[in-house]
Parts: C-alpha cells; structure tokens; sequence
C-alpha cells in the first residue's frame, strides 16, 4: 500500500469512548489519515462535500432511516460509508447495504475488524454480514445486492407506500411493484412487507 497516499478517512460523531477509540485507531494506522471527526449527523454531507474522504465512519443510530444511507451514497460517490451499530439483525444491514453503505459492524467490533473494513471500503469492495454480526468482504459492488429499480422499491417500501402509490410515483404496474418486492424480500432474506418494516429501526418512522 502506498504510503504517499494515505486513505482519507472522517469520523462521525460518536460516545465519547468509541470515538477515542476509532480515532486512535485511525490515527496509528500510517496508511489512514483523519481529515475530518466529530462531525455532527446533520453536518455530514456538508462535511463529505467540502472534505471528500475515502472513508466515512458513521453511527447506524445517528441516522434517520436506511434511505438516508442511500441518499449520502448517491450524493458523495467518493466516499464509502461504514456504519457501526450498536445492534443490528442481518436484515438490517443487508438492506444498509444495499443503499450504499460499503460495511455495517458492530461498535463492539474488534480493531482489526474496523481497519479491514476501512481498506476494503476503500478499495470499492463490500461487506456482507454473516450470523453473529461479523462480516464477509465481497469482490461485487453495491449494485449486485438489488438492482437500481429494486433500491428505488425498497426505498419506497421503507416508507410505507402501498403498491398502488409506488407504481404511481415509478411509472409501473402494480404487478412490476410485486415483482420487485418479492425479489426484494427474497435478497433480503425476509418474507413479506410485514417482516420487513418489523426489522426496520424505529427511529425510520419520519
């Protein structure tokens, strides 16, 4: 790895232990530099703007909702977001994942965990999560979770739309939305819209 080009990292704003710890992390690492830290939740995208690190590390709990990961993904293209959760099921991350986020650990995570996350985010590799809340690097980009039209269902879904106001607002038929969903639900390892929005946090209702 070279070391005349540190990977750029920022750190969300984090409890005050977590984030002695990940900064400290990153900053004994030669082949990390901290660019920005302690950035407040409704600071990010300015920051990830201004800043354009590789790497964001993010609190999961700072966030409003799944779509706002997704939102963040589409706006700083050059910047990978991995997500430290406090408790996170493997549905939950998957569907993390597969708005743009390039990891999703645990905050309990061991260091090395964290730094292997941070170097394959920045090499545009993925993590899946695998029972036990650990996590499994994957050579596909985001896209190979769902497709561009399945993120914008999923989107929608999270929102509790009905199928009839999600084919309204994506100009398709009712019948292309269950099409979706069910693909949806079988990529994200759930069976129905219920179990689905049951694994949602409950900070996602807004």
């Amino acid at each position: 790895m070279s070391q005349t080009s540190p990977i750029t990292v920022a750190l969300g704003h984090f409890d005050d232990l977590v984030a002695r710890g990940l900064r400290g992390l990153v900053e004994d690492d030669p082949s990390l530099e901290l660019v920005s830290r302690d950035i407040a939740a409704g600071e990010l995208g300015t920051v990830l703007r201004a800043r354009q690190p590789r790497v964001a590390i993010v609190d999961a709990g700072s966030l409003r909702s799944p779509v706002e990961v997704r939102e963040l993904a589409r706006r700083h293209r050059r910047t990978r977001l991995v997500l430290l959760a406090e408790q996170a099921s493997t549905v939950e991350c998957a569907q993390l994942l597969a708005f743009g986020a390039a990891a999703c650990l645990a905050k309990a995570a061991q260091s090395r965990d964290v730094l292997n996350a941070i170097h394959l985010a920045s090499r545009g590799l993925q993590l899946a999560p695998r029972e036990s809340f650990g996590t499994v690097p994957l050579a596909a980009p985001v896209s190979a979770l769902l497709t561009a039209r399945e993120s914008d269902v999923l989107a929608e879904l999270q929102r509790r739309r009905s199928n009839s106001q999600i084919a309204a607002d994506l100009h398709v038929s009712i019948e292309t939305v269950r099409t979706h969903a069910r693909h949806i639900y079988s990529k994200l390892g759930v069976s129905s819209r219920r179990e689905l929005l049951a694994e949602a946090p409950a900070r996602a209702a807004d």
